[in-house]
């Protein structure tokens, strides 16, 4: 087959910046039908085995195809509740596009002639929202069967409180902010998932019976032996990895210097980007630096640029990372939307200082250029400074984008949970289930940071071990 995927409509650059609605438009019917049409309904889909939830990507395609787009919807929902919010996020060319079979061999991202599974996700996603259908859950609430509490709203948390929903379990979903969603809320601006999108797909949660708990923090609250003692079962901990890494560099507490977490969290879950309509604000600056290369990092610059442009400030706005785009972690869709609004790139770049303005605010970073030397644990090549190489960018505003690390409120709080070198939790690979009985974990606290899709892969797992063991 010679056809190319079809490439949905986007916002233009110029007029993406103005604002945060959503960029990529999604397939209209006849797109679609289209891109449906190119699947070759493989007799042994590798496609399926790339999705970490298992969805039945031959099947609902073919009902696309043949434009049963209702029995598409409730064939994504078997094995993800969440296919509109998926659609959007998922980085499906290192994962089901990647195992296509029009996948190029030896390609490491599928750009090629891959099936746009995603869109056609998303797709049946939103045809599934727009005309209100839903799966009907019989037995729901039964008080036959264990009491759950789900510590944490983000992917992990949300997929293993629908997978008990749908069983008829009681699950109660216990969230430390004011808003659900976790990442999906604070960490994802709305340009790449509109918030409708979000509380949709949380909305139907709480139509099969899953109750939502906010301003609750696990561990300060109540801790794990509270909740087991107010008649809880069993518990599953989604509380994600939302404690920002640090350079080590000099400067670093300098006013400006926001660390990733606090910056996108001002805007996507506190509207700073609408102050003082919202009574968050948040700093904008005219020479604004993002360190990191992975897909918080594009998301933070931007919203970087779209607070440039909001506040009439000319756009500058630049990544520095240490090694090249080869090695960046992000998704090369987002490189791509960020480079074409205006993001620039100082690549091979590795930060040594912050320097400040004599009041306390940062004004240049230092950096040294680098090379790339051998791989390291990761694969990539790892970068080497080089000696006498430093030069200067003007910085009044910069972002910490380096990694995410693990909360340690719930795990200090609770010292029968085991967990890792890198204080992650320590799980049983089968079942999910940590040191503690009764108590399962995933998402980021197992595994380190991921995807959305991972960690709602090792909640379905967990959801499993629960329904299985009960």
């Amino acid at each position: 087959m010679n056809s190319m995927p079809v490439r949905p409509k986007e916002l233009p650059a110029e007029r993406r910046v103005e604002g945060f609605g959503e960029v990529v438009q999604g397939y209209t019917e006849q797109e679609a039908l289209f891109e449906a049409s190119r699947c070759l309904q493989c007799k042994n889909p590798a496609c399926s085995e790339g999705c970490p939830v298992g969805i039945d990507i031959k099947r609902f395609i073919s009902q696309i195809k043949e434009k049963d787009y209702r029995a598409a919807y409730f064939t994504l929902k078997e094995k993800n509740n969440f296919p509109s919010i998926c659609g959007r996020v998922c980085p499906s060319e290192y994962q089901c596009r990647k195992a296509c079979v029009l996948t190029r061999k030896g390609s490491l991202f599928a750009s090629d002639q891959a099936i746009n599974i995603h869109l056609l996700e998303r797709f049946a996603g939103d045809y599934g929202r727009d005309n209100g259908l839903s799966l009907s859950v019989q037995d729901a609430g039964n008080p036959a069967k264990p009491r759950v509490a789900v510590v944490g709203s983000g992917p992990a948390g949300l997929c293993c409180a629908g997978e008990l929903a749908r069983k008829g379990f009681r699950v109660d979903v216990f969230e430390s902010l004011h808003k659900t969603g976790g990442v999906l809320r604070y960490g994802i601006p709305s340009f790449r998932l509109p918030r409708e999108v979000l509380d949709s797909e949380i909305d139907y949660l709480k139509g099969i019976g899953v109750n939502f708990v906010t301003n609750f923090l696990v561990g300060k609250t109540a801790s794990l032996k509270d909740l087991f003692s107010r008649g809880y079962e069993r518990v599953f901990l989604g509380v994600g990895a939302g404690v920002p890494s640090f350079l080590g560099i000099k400067g670093e507490s300098l006013c400006n210097v926001y660390s990733v977490n606090e910056f996108l969290a001002r805007v996507n879950l506190m509207s700073a980007h609408k102050f003082p309509e919202f009574h968050t604000p948040v700093n904008t600056g005219r020479h604004v630096l993002v360190i990191g290369g992975g897909n918080t990092a594009i998301d933070a610059a931007r919203v970087a640029l779209r607070m440039q442009k909001i506040n009439g400030i000319p756009l500058d706005t630049k990544i520095v990372y240490r090694r090249t785009e080869a090695e960046m972690p992000a998704r090369r869709l987002e490189i791509e939307h960020a480079s074409q609004e205006g993001v620039k790139f100082e690549f091979l770049s590795q930060p040594r200082e912050f320097n400040g303005d004599g009041r306390g605010f940062v004004k240049k970073l230092v950096c040294l250029k680098a090379e790339l030397g051998e791989p390291d644990s990761s694969g990539r090549r790892r970068p080497v400074a080089i000696d006498g190489s430093e030069f200067e960018l003007d910085c009044d505003l910069c972002v910490i984008a380096v990694g995410l690390k693990a909360n340690q409120i719930l795990i200090d709080a609770t010292p029968e949970l085991k967990t890792d070198s890198n204080l992650d939790l320590i799980v049983d690979p089968d079942s999910m289930e940590t040191s503690l009985k009764g108590v399962y974990a995933g998402g980021d606290i197992v595994g380190g940071e991921g995807t959305v899709i991972e960690a709602m892969g090792m909640a379905k797992k967990a959801a499993c071990a629960i329904i299985n063991n009960s």
